[in-house]
């Protein structure tokens, strides 16, 4: 087996590359730092081993010698080893040295590299490291080091010389002491400087001074400070998303939220899941269907239930040709497509009352129609059905359980931490309420899926500020845009 050392970047899980997420999902035993983005470790098989030891101001969960004797330990084992560690591992990372231990115990390893924040960070704050006519190269320097003690590592004095662009990483509690050392060496007191403190990540924040005022300007760790004249210029993008610097709550299932979370995410949002429901699968055998008319099928967790049950039975899609099928939602049609079946009905609604209008009469008594559904849910349909001379048969294919959330992320939705909670069910809204107890005063915005679901979080006490006019995730998210941009 294999020790992988695997840059996770600096804090955009989305710049983890592609073999890393490979082997990560592959992993025995992650050995991980403390990760800017903790969605890195669900790329891990959840049975997997995940040992923290990351190093904060102050606090070290495991030295050096310790994490390489842990991965020379667990590569013996002939454990698959992920060694996680933030930017790349190779770039003060350290990783070096975790791969000599490697080598000299003899255990296989191999280096995935990561983007490194020296570059990221100013990326991300619209600054290019290069720049044609400003600079032709680029120096990584660590400002950990204190640059006034008798002897330094780093010659100020020669990076003042060099020109072109100076990152310094690790060095926010010294950056006034380097800036006079480069002044010292040389270097202009107006050359710009950036200071870029989480970068890449949805708090990013940039300072921006010169080598005289960058001392006063209150750098905070962790920054990349980028020195040069390509700190000057501000082709800034990441921070001008409509959604920066909001933090959005979801509650959509575990297993249902990627969706959403990446479409709020790709806005600039920093999403919190405060999952309020989980969803169980239900035993159950599709029925034979030569004497249904139709089938009705009132979510994608139902479609996916179905071809679950389907398949167990060894059957396919075509055990439904005899049907025709009813969706509610362009979600529940776009899941059937993906087992190859289309939809014969979807009303412009995406809520049951609008199905009921848009239902056919029945072309005889006691015509047969089996509904998917969940195993508790709204009566509509049904009652609806029948009441239309329809004999309606329900089939319970999956159940909503109350989920127990990360108490973390319930204090933080407690304590006002977040600008706005979005719901997609009437299952979220109740569940959520529950686990949460109270929210603030004042409280956050409050987007829901639809009229159901608002009716559902009025009842619970809540103040619905937007609801989505497409009963879709899209629609969720187009409301969440409208009420967060109207509010200053």
């Amino acid at each position: 087996m294999t020790v992988w050392l695997v840059g996770a970047g600096p804090g955009d899980p989305g710049l983890l590359t592609l073999r890393g997420a490979e082997v990560l999902a592959t992993a025995e035993v992650v050995v991980h730092d403390r990760l800017a983005s903790a969605a890195l470790l669900d790329l891990a098989p959840a049975d997997a081993e995940r040992v923290s030891v990351g190093k904060a101001p102050g606090c070290v969960e495991m030295d050096q010698d310790g994490i390489n004797a842990l991965l020379v330990e667990r590569g013996r084992a002939g454990k698959r080893v992920v060694r996680l560690k933030g930017g790349d591992p190779f770039v003060f990372g350290r990783g070096g040295e975790e791969a000599e231990a490697l080598a000299a115990a003899g255990v296989p390893f191999e280096v995935v590299p990561g983007v490194t924040s020296a570059i990221a960070a100013p990326a991300y704050a619209g600054i290019p490291v290069t720049h044609r006519g400003l600079s032709t190269h680029v120096t990584i320097v660590t400002g950990h080091e204190d640059p006034t003690k008798a002897r330094s590592d780093v010659d100020w004095e020669a990076l003042a010389h060099g020109g072109g662009t100076l990152v310094i990483l690790m060095g926010a509690a010294r950056v006034g002491d380097i800036a006079a050392r480069l002044i010292a060496g040389g270097r202009s007191a107006d050359t710009p400087v950036a200071a870029v403190r989480n970068g890449t990540r949805p708090d990013q924040t940039s300072v921006r001074a010169t080598l005289a005022t960058i001392g006063d300007a209150h750098v905070v760790a962790p920054s990349a400070i980028v020195v040069g004249d390509v700190a000057a210029l501000d082709l800034g993008w990441f921070e001008h998303r409509p959604l920066f610097g909001r933090r959005v709550a979801i509650t959509r299932a575990r297993e249902q939220a990627s969706g959403l979370r990446q479409q709020l995410e790709a806005l600039g949002a920093d999403v919190v899941e405060v999952p309020a429901i989980r969803l169980e699968p239900l035993a159950f055998e599709v029925p034979p269907l030569d004497d249904c008319s139709w089938l009705v099928l009132t979510s994608a967790n139902g479609v996916i239930a179905l071809f679950d049950a389907l398949e167990r039975a060894e059957r396919d899609a075509r055990a439904l040709a005899p049907v025709r099928i009813a969706a509610i939602g362009s979600g529940t049609a776009d899941a059937l497509a993906l087992f190859g079946v289309r939809a014969d009905l979807v009303p412009e609604r995406f809520i049951a009352e609008s199905l009921l209008e848009a239902f056919p009469d029945p072309a005889s008594a006691g015509e047969r129609v089996l509904l998917a559904r969940a195993e508790q849910a709204r009566d509509v349909l049904p009652d609806g059905l029948a009441a239309r001379g329809y004999r309606v048969d329900v089939l319970a294919v999956y159940r909503t359980v109350r989920e127990d959330p990360d108490p973390a992320v319930l204090e933080q939705v407690r304590a006002g931490e977040v600008d706005a909670i979005t719901f997609t069910s009437s299952s979220t809204v109740t569940n959520f309420c529950d686990v949460v107890s109270e929210l603030p005063t004042p409280q956050p915005t409050v987007v829901s899926i639809g009229p159901v679901t608002s009716k559902t979080a009025r009842e619970q006490g809540l103040r619905v500020d937007a609801e989505a006019t497409e009963h879709t995730i899209d629609g969720v998210v187009a409301a969440l845009l409208d009420r967060l941009g109207s509010v200053a």
